[in-house]
């Protein structure tokens, strides 16, 4: 079941969370719940028997990279490791690009390079996500040719996919 955040999630994520060996993200996640409140982002929740699976986010645009304020831009897309290759990455995909399909023909995201996000890097391009051309990212700025760069969460590939009003 795919729904709105609610102000209980906040402590089943950071459950999650911590349960996978991450930080806590109480602030973020409080942030997301009031930008959701006053419109400045969507947050969707992942729910499988009771239990919190994973969310995304929806902007109505991009805040920074080459779709800034062209596009609206899928951002913080988690599903919890023992949720992983269930296809619950596709339905929160498939109910943000369907919101987003409400806004604008395309919709954006950025994606980090190392490892970690190997599963939604293969899993944007199956769903037809293509690179913007502007090439990597490092800290909201294109890393230009030669420069040296730090492969951590800040190391971004931009990318997009159109969509149409019956987009799945």
């Amino acid at each position: 079941m795919i729904r709105s955040m609610q102000l209980s999630d906040i402590a089943a994520v950071n459950a999650s969370f911590v349960q996978q060996g991450w930080p806590l993200r109480t602030q973020v996640l409080h942030q997301y719940l009031h930008d959701q409140t006053t419109r400045q982002r969507r947050v969707f929740i992942a729910e499988e028997a009771g239990t919190i699976a994973g969310y995304v986010t929806l902007l109505p645009a991009a805040l920074t990279g080459p779709f800034a304020d062209k596009l609206p831009e899928i951002s913080d897309f988690n599903v919890f490791t023992k949720f992983q290759r269930h296809g619950i990455g596709s339905t929160l995909l498939d109910a943000a690009e369907q919101a987003a399909a409400q806004l604008a023909a395309a919709v954006s995201l950025g994606v980090g390079l190392h490892a970690g996000y190997g599963p939604a890097q293969r899993l944007y391009v199956k769903r037809g996500y293509v690179p913007d051309g502007s090439g990597v990212w490092y800290q909201d700025k294109p890393l230009p040719m030669n420069a040296l760069s730090r492969n951590d969460d800040n190391l971004v590939l931009y990318m997009s996919k159109a969509l149409t009003p019956e987009t799945n």
